[in-house]
């Protein structure tokens, strides 16, 4: 199974916009959510059942046992992350804990100890022929990119007969996207003709060019600005990377999307234009 990966270096490209074209151009079966800390694939691509949830967990937090604490202080002394509160008790604020078990270390009562937290939930939309993995981080928690690592293992694990997988990836280039980049086929960034639209392009390409993988370009919303649209394809024809096409703006595309549908599934210029960069990069993917 190939697996393509949909990027862009901020939020608000239209990278999901072009992820749920491309599901429905091509009527895949097996694609995932990796944006985990915001994951909004599910709804343009509509599911009929439920998914099986199951909780994720991250790194251990420490938990206090009142009927142990003497509220000697050493642990909130010692904790460099000012996590432990004396209100009310002696706590462990969840948010503010960062695992270090140094309290663990310094209690001379036993009283603390070390145990999983639970920092995300990963669902699983499973049918008869199709499979969608997606997962959300808990508010405030770290561990996107094992969180995304466990989104694209259920994909692999999914009994499902597919040639090809469509990941949509997180914005920027933090831990999720290396997660996401690691072990595709491709990778396709949607950028937009504005100074961070260039400027966040260009980091995403930098990133992805440590992992050699195959990369190619599409304009979102070209028209709205010619000047940047034409830095970006000189950009592109510099350093050699393919520029798919380009995508202008469109109103239906946004009352598609407000609509919970895709681009590609009314009648529209963007519809139009998206599905000459699908098959443009089908013929790169499998070449």
């Amino acid at each position: 199974m190939k697996q393509l990966l949909i990027l862009s270096g901020k939020g608000g490209t239209g990278k999901t916009t072009i992820a749920s074209a491309f599901i429905s151009l091509g009527r895949l079966r097996a694609y995932a959510d990796c944006d985990v800390d915001a994951p909004n694939l599910h709804l343009v691509m509509k599911q009929d059942a439920e998914p099986a949830r199951k909780d994720f967990f991250g790194l251990d937090k420490a938990v206090i046992d009142q009927s142990q604490c003497i509220k000697c202080d050493i642990c909130r002394q010692n904790c460099r992350f000012n996590a432990i509160k004396a209100d009310e008790g002696y706590r462990v604020d969840y948010y503010a804990c960062e695992g270090c078990s140094v309290c663990e270390f310094v209690c001379p009562q036993g009283a603390i100890s070390m145990e999983p937290a639970v920092v995300g939930e990963l669902m699983l939309y499973a049918g008869q022929d199709t499979i969608f993995s997606t997962a959300q981080l808990k508010m405030g928690s770290g561990n996107s990119g094992l969180l995304v690592t466990e989104v694209k293992k259920q994909i692999k694990d999914g009994d499902i007969a597919a040639d090809l997988a469509i990941i949509d990836g997180s914005p920027g280039i933090g831990c999720p996207v290396i997660a996401s980049i690691t072990g595709v086929d491709m990778v396709l960034i949607v950028a937009e003709p504005s100074i961070s639209g260039i400027s966040d392009m260009e980091r995403i390409i930098k990133t992805g060019e440590n992992f050699q993988v195959k990369m190619a370009v599409c304009i979102n919303k070209y028209d709205t600005n010619q000047n940047n649209t034409e830095k970006i394809e000189t950009f592109c024809s510099e350093k050699g990377i393919p520029l798919l096409g380009k995508i202008p703006f469109d109103s239906q595309a946004i009352w598609a999307t407000n609509s919970g549908r895709s681009i590609t599934d009314i009648d529209c210029r963007a519809g139009h234009a998206a599905k000459d960069i699908f098959e443009r990069t089908m013929g790169i993917l499998f070449d």
